[in-house]
């Protein structure tokens, strides 16, 4: 066999690594997947230099469903047999849903991390309007087809990757991943340094949580081309989740000067609200609003606007731009989630499960399941504590998986397991993740895991760092009051619990009881 020939061989050898979770399941092969096999066949007579082996962080057997039922079935534990049983069995049910409607870590549900509109540009030769705005499958089948005709198509492979990393971040399918890899390294090697496809890496390993990795790409492909928008965009999301917040502010101020739109426009009201400049950010957001004109984008912003009237306790605006979102796309998984949140705090608790419910049938990730989780608790019917219990297990299954397919989860699974799991676990993953960025975000998940660890005095310069640039979110003043409070400082405990009930008095329906409870017991607000 020639070299070239073992090159490709060991390419179609990795498009089976990276096979779609859903075939674990039963499911029928993706025909464009297939189409991308006959597209490395189609280069395996064209001279080449030899291909870089990338191996899939996971295959699809490690991924799959059956390990995955195991752990998930572990919240039936020291129940009678037959409903234990049947709680592993409807968990383990859970569980294939995971391998096949996973969204790969917090990527989406409003997290900055590689957050923009799902529109990619186009190859040449192909439509544009295949991969804005329409269905990103029938773009990516499309552009397998074109590629098997032009396999020396650099652009077209560097288009391809940033659609597989589109794909897995909107419709749940991590295997993409290393397929964007693949994709992206092939196009590098057909026109070593091209920007769309450095920035494509960029946008990959922000996907996975890699920030420096996301970080150096962004900058090389700048190198290249210093108004790549794509690139800008990565950059800022890098410097955000690195904590790296006057860093971002120049980066933003630097995209929005040399491609203003609604990816930078976007960014940029994300970092002025990290730093509590809620005016600024809704104005931005707005006038992005009123620029967008493909559905993802009005999804995207409106989604956007949302969120951040919730997180400032206005639910009946924030009820409003989700259905805006809504009608956009009715498939949007954050304008989904936040409605559900947002009916939940406007105290409609029914709609507000059936919402959550219908979002973690679909993409069962660790916020929307603890969200569900809490909602159950919250209801306390007959059996809402089991089914409480198994939300709270499959976030074990989710956190697997996503890493099985490179995704970093450590943040979701501190969260998650601070509250609802294994504390000490819990605490491991803060530790680690604050290892990796200091952001707000991380400062919380780790003052809170020293705090349900009973290290309270380690906990509060955490909490306090979590608040300290001014950003506004009632979680983040609930975790610092209730740590204050532990600590002896009452008087600031009660005003950070006041701050986090008049700020946004449903952030949480278990937490936003806590806080009554704990406030109450402080003698009240003051």
């Amino acid at each position: 066999m020639s070299p070239r020939s073992n090159d490709d061989a060991q390419e179609r050898d990795l498009v089976d690594e990276a096979a779609d979770p859903a075939r674990t399941a039963g499911a029928v092969a993706d025909p464009a997947e297939t189409a991308e096999t006959a597209a490395d066949s189609a280069e395996t007579a064209a001279p080449a230099a030899p291909a870089e082996t990338a191996g899939a962080p996971g295959t699809a057997e490690t991924a799959g469903a059956p390990g995955t039922a195991e752990t998930a079935g572990a919240a039936g534990s020291g129940e009678r047999p037959a409903a234990g049983r049947a709680r592993v069995l409807q968990l383990a049910a859970c569980a294939v849903a995971l391998a096949v409607a996973m969204t790969a870590g917090a990527v989406v549900l409003g997290n900055r991390d590689g957050g923009a509109p799902s529109t990619v540009s186009s190859a040449p030769g192909l439509n544009p309007e295949l991969l804005a705005g329409g269905s990103l499958a029938a773009g990516i089948s499309a552009l397998q087809s074109h590629l098997t005709a032009q396999p020396k198509d650099s652009g077209g492979w560097a288009t391809l990757g940033m659609a597989y990393v589109e794909q897995a971040r909107t419709n749940g399918d991590p295997s993409r991943y290393p397929q964007a890899q693949r994709a992206l390294e092939r196009s590098l090697r057909l026109s070593p340094g091209n920007d769309p496809a450095l920035a494509g890496r960029a946008a990959l390993a922000a996907a996975r949580h890699e920030f420096p990795e996301a970080l150096a790409y962004a900058e090389k492909a700048l190198d290249e081309n210093a108004f790549n928008e794509r690139a800008l965009s990565v950059r800022i999301d890098a410097l955000v989740e690195l904590g790296r917040y006057k860093d971002a502010a120049k980066a933003a101020d630097e995209a929005d000067s040399r491609r203003p739109g609604v990816p930078v426009f976007t960014r940029y009201a994300y970092v002025r609200e990290l730093r509590g400049d809620i005016k600024t950010a809704r104005r931005v957001l707005k006038q992005a609003l009123s620029g967008a004109t493909a559905p993802g984008d009005i999804a995207y912003v409106a989604g956007s606007l949302g969120q951040l009237s919730w997180r400032e306790g206005e639910y009946e605006e924030a009820l409003t731009y989700y259905e805006r979102a809504l009608r956009a796309d009715g498939t949007y998984l954050p304008a989904l989630e936040g409605r559900a949140r947002a009916q939940a705090a406007n105290g409609d608790r029914a709609a507000a499960i059936r919402g959550m419910e219908e979002v973690v049938a679909r993409f069962p990730l660790p916020g929307p399941l603890v969200v569900l989780g809490e909602l159950y608790e919250a209801r306390d019917g007959e059996q809402d504590r089991a089914k409480a219990r198994d939300q709270y297990a499959l976030v074990d299954a989710w956190t697997s998986l996503a890493r099985a397919n490179g995704v970093n989860a450590d943040l979701d699974t501190a969260l998650a397991a601070a509250d609802h799991g294994d504390r000490e676990a819990a605490l491991r993953a803060a530790r680690a993740e604050w290892e990796r960025r200091h952001t707000v975000h991380t400062a919380d998940a780790l003052a809170w895991a020293l705090h349900v660890n009973g290290r309270d005095d380690e906990a509060l310069a955490y909490a306090r760092r979590a608040t300290a640039t001014g950003y506004r979110d009632a979680t983040f003043l609930f975790h610092r009051g209730m740590i204050e409070r532990a600590t002896g400082h009452e008087k600031e405990a009660r005003g950070s619990l006041s701050s986090a009930l008049k700020l946004n008095p449903g952030f949480s329906p278990v937490g936003a009881r806590q806080a009554e409870k704990a406030l109450t017991a402080l003698g009240g607000a003051r």
